[in-house]
């Protein structure tokens, strides 16, 4: 591609992904996208073949949420309509995935044909897509393309929102009319609303006594972690997360008290966040699930709540203030507090493995936690894992991914495979009840076709353990698979059967050093075992499926 001849249609999409970070694309071929796929091919943009439509989409997620963007690539119907749930979730958890679907040709579409893999009139595709994305294209006149790609991108990049772009067959080789390139509206902050809500919000911080910093989900969408650390450490706060801001912050850190999620949060992050006089709550959602099912006790009074385009402090609202200039012009404005970050708690006596003892949620994240190292990424799936893992302390920042606010089950070894991908410097601890690994889990043959090597915890409880603490029943048991088996059928891949911390510890020694496959650990839970965190939710759920509130 060149001035004199910018390529084809789709020369320009790849090119455009590539020169936005994206060097891999996932996917599943179809008819009606093979010519997209016979164009990636010869490019550098990598195309990472997966099992199933969906779990290409929740890899791209995974993907976007390591590198800024995912992208997948899946055919028109059949194909991209298996996405919908998954990309559903990448809104909800503002996470930019581009879906590249393909479509029968323009010309073809004229004649209103009834063929294979149509469900309707042929825009209803994109109908549907509009509703979860934030910008829906089908590039169908040769002379817009290239601009409606750029827009499409650039919408992703700005509202941090999955957008679909679909390409009919005969477009992919047609060329393109380059434009004068837009320069994208860049959001800015109203200087006079910047400067009063710094002023406000930073002599609350001087007079406060017990002041506290709340860090949520759009810090880690908006790449804002440096300037988290330099707020933090130069006013010298102590910082708790939400659930879904798991990991914006560094969890080793001095500073860093735990997770707040309302009652399921421990003691000690729950009594610091809910009895401070000053709650600096930044790039936090005030969703179900970070609020610990709405048992967060907050006061408005003495809350500073800084968003993405707004500050609201009190009674006080202040729009068009970025999220990123409030954080940013706060860090230069306050003054360092006297007191220095608490010092590391000393070591606690450890007994793991005891012998003959059968293993809990408890002492399985205990032991997970002492293993973590500064390469890893954990990936965590829905379920009581999730909530256990809240416990965990990644090393380093935005080691942590879940669907914790969509909570759609099935997101983990997908998501894991584009994490990989995405930072292959890193290995992904994934952990993932037996009924979501039974939804998604043949993604794990993908990883061992690649060579990558994640250690996979099988939550193994013989069923839907979450439900069956809010309403029990047959219908919450699932078939009794032996996963540690797995690698006869996946391909390269070690599994190990774990009753008993003897012998998960023996399995976890042998995943740590095996840097070839991955190995999978399935963890027999005994029935009704579960975290601290699920009970507590579990009794708040019961009193809905009740009536009782």
């Amino acid at each position: 591609m060149s001035k004199a001849d910018p390529g084809t249609i789709g020369q320009y999409l790849l090119a455009c992904l590539y020169q936005g970070g994206v060097e891999h694309i996932f996917g599943v071929p179809g008819d009606y996208v093979l010519g997209f796929y016979g164009l990636m091919a010869k490019g550098p943009v990598r195309h990472i073949g997966t099992t199933r439509e969906d779990t290409a989409a929740f890899a791209a997620d995974g993907y976007a949420r390591c590198r800024g963007m995912g992208a997948l690539a899946v055919t028109y119907g059949v194909g991209a309509l298996n996405t919908v749930n998954a990309i559903a979730g990448a809104y909800a958890e503002s996470s930019p995935v581009v879906v590249i679907s393909g479509a029968p040709g323009v010309r073809e579409q004229r004649d209103d044909p009834l063929i294979h893999h149509r469900f309707g009139p042929f825009r209803f595709q994109r109908e549907i897509f509009e509703r979860i994305t934030c910008a829906a294209v089908v590039l169908d006149d040769p002379v817009i393309a290239f601009r409606q790609v750029e827009r499409a991108l650039a919408a992703a990049r700005q509202h941090c929102k999955p957008v679909y772009i679909e390409i009919p067959a005969d477009q992919v080789m047609a060329p393109g009319y380059p434009m004068p390139r837009e320069i994208p509206e860049t959001p800015s902050s109203d200087d006079s609303a910047l400067a009063e809500a710094v002023a406000e919000a930073a002599e609350l911080l001087g007079h406060a006594v017990s002041p506290v910093v709340l860090a949520g989900v759009e810090l880690h969408r908006r790449g804002l972690q440096d300037a988290l650390v330099g707020l933090v450490e130069q006013a010298r706060l102590p910082v708790a997360a939400t659930l879904t801001g798991k990991s914006v912050f560094a969890e080793r850190h001095p500073a860093y008290l735990g997770v707040y999620e309302g009652a399921m949060s421990t003691e000690n992050a729950r009594y610091l966040v809910e009895q401070s006089d000053l709650l600096l709550m930044l790039g936090v959602t005030l969703n179900d699930v970070d609020t610990g099912i709405y048992t967060a006790r907050l006061d408005p009074q003495r809350i500073v709540r800084a968003a993405q385009n707004e500050v609201v402090i009190r009674h006080h609202r202040y729009p068009r203030v970025l999220l990123a200039d409030f954080v940013a012009a706060l860090a230069r404005s306050v003054k360092a507090r006297g007191e220095a970050f608490p010092a590391p708690a000393a070591p606690q006596p450890w007994d793991f493995p005891a012998p003959d003892r059968p293993m809990t949620i408890a002492r399985l994240v205990e032991r997970l936690d002492r293993a973590l190292a500064p390469d890893m990424i954990v990936v965590c799936d829905v379920g009581d894992c999730l909530f256990a893992a809240a416990d965990l302390r990644v090393h380093e920042r935005s080691e942590f991914l879940a669907s914790a606010f969509y909570t759609s089950m099935g997101f983990a070894v997908p998501a894991a495979l584009g994490a990989q991908v995405a930072r292959p410097d890193h290995r992904a601890l994934i952990l993932v009840g037996d009924g979501a690994f039974q939804m998604t889990g043949t993604e794990l043959s993908t990883h061992a076709r690649l060579g990558l090597a994640p250690i996979v915890v099988v939550f193994d409880n013989r069923g839907y353990n979450t439900e069956r603490f809010i309403l029990d029943g047959a219908f919450n048991d699932i078939a009794d698979w032996r996963f540690h088996r797995l690698g006869e059928v996946f391909g390269p891949m070690q599994g190990y059967e774990a009753p008993d911390e003897t012998a998960f510890e023996s399995a976890l020694s042998e995943a740590l050093a095996n840097r070839s496959m991955p190995s999978l650990i399935n963890v027999r839970l005994p029935p009704g075992d579960a975290s601290i965190a699920m009970k507590r939710l579990a009794g708040h759920l019961q009193s809905r499926v009740k009536g009782e509130g």
